[in-house]
């Protein structure tokens, strides 16, 4: 279907019967979603901390390295 098509139609359908089509729309989406299993949540959680640990640890290092910097500069 064209989008002109498309336009025509919502514009002739009235309002609430075009609530109702974006709700059943919505909740044929959601139908298709895939859920992760038990395992690859755990796996995923894992891999998030693990990589936000090692963002903390530069993170922490650089500021030391800048601190030390301005104490240096500055000093």
């Amino acid at each position: 279907m064209s989008q002109a098509a498309s336009r025509r139609e919502s514009e002739s359908k009235g309002l609430w019967q075009r609530i109702i089509t974006f709700f059943k729309e919505v909740v044929a989406e959601l139908k298709k979603v895939q859920r992760p299993t038990r395992k690859e949540l755990w796996q995923l959680f894992l891999t998030v901390v693990f990589f936000v640990a090692v963002v903390m640890v530069f993170v922490g290092v650089i500021d030391v390295v800048f601190n030390q910097a301005m104490f240096w500069i500055f000093g």
